[in-house]
């Protein structure tokens, strides 16, 4: 009986080291949000960033990133994310990581409009933009939602998913938060994640 439970012990932690060396990431628990067993590829996509260059997936590649769709009309998602977010950087939990926020509401979401935006939280986020055909290709890798509503006076707000996508240094799917965000709890898991993965 003992040698079968040491064989199993055995057996699960190589288990765990096969994990590792496959998909590089290995499994770590995480208070607010899932760590995927193994990163899942990303599309390739073409937006401009907040200077009117070329954004794609490039840019994600080389670093950790935070990516977050929504728009700067939103009344609270956003604001609130990007809040927790800022106050997150501040510990630099996980080093060298990205905040990427991309605008789902290009009619309303200028670049200037979101550089002000952005820089009222961070001036380290990272804005991007593009149209419904240029997002289109990102938000269904994403399995993200993005839609405009019509609101009573004529006007439109966008229903949208407040996921928090964490993509790696290969611009794969690593792990999804979802609200709501406390500052606490997603500091401590990038930490872990800093910690125990290899991103």
């Amino acid at each position: 009986m003992l040698v079968f439970s040491l064989f199993a012990v055995a057996a699960a932690l190589a288990g765990v080291m096969a994990s590792r060396l496959v998909g590089g990431h290995g499994s770590v628990a995480l208070v607010s949000g899932t760590w995927l067993p193994s990163p899942r590829p990303v599309a390739e996509f073409h937006l401009q960033d907040l200077s009117g260059h070329d954004f794609t997936l490039q840019n994600l590649r080389g670093h950790p990133t935070l990516l977050f769709f929504g728009f700067t009309n939103c009344p609270d998602v956003c604001p609130t994310t990007l809040a927790t977010l800022a106050q997150a950087e501040r510990s630099s939990p996980l080093p060298n990581a990205k905040v990427v926020f991309i605008s789902i509401d290009p009619q309303r979401d200028s670049a200037e409009n979101m550089s002000v935006y952005l820089g009222a939280f961070s001036k380290d986020f990272i804005g991007a933009r593009g149209d419904e055909a240029q997002l289109a290709p990102l938000l269904k890798s994403l399995s993200a939602i993005a839609a405009q509503e019509k609101l009573p006076d004529g006007g439109y707000t966008m229903d949208h998913s407040a996921t928090l996508y964490l993509l790696d240094t290969q611009a794969r799917l690593a792990a999804v938060f979802s609200p709501p965000f406390k500052t606490a709890d997603l500091t401590t898991d990038l930490h872990r994640i800093a910690t125990d993965a290899t991103l």
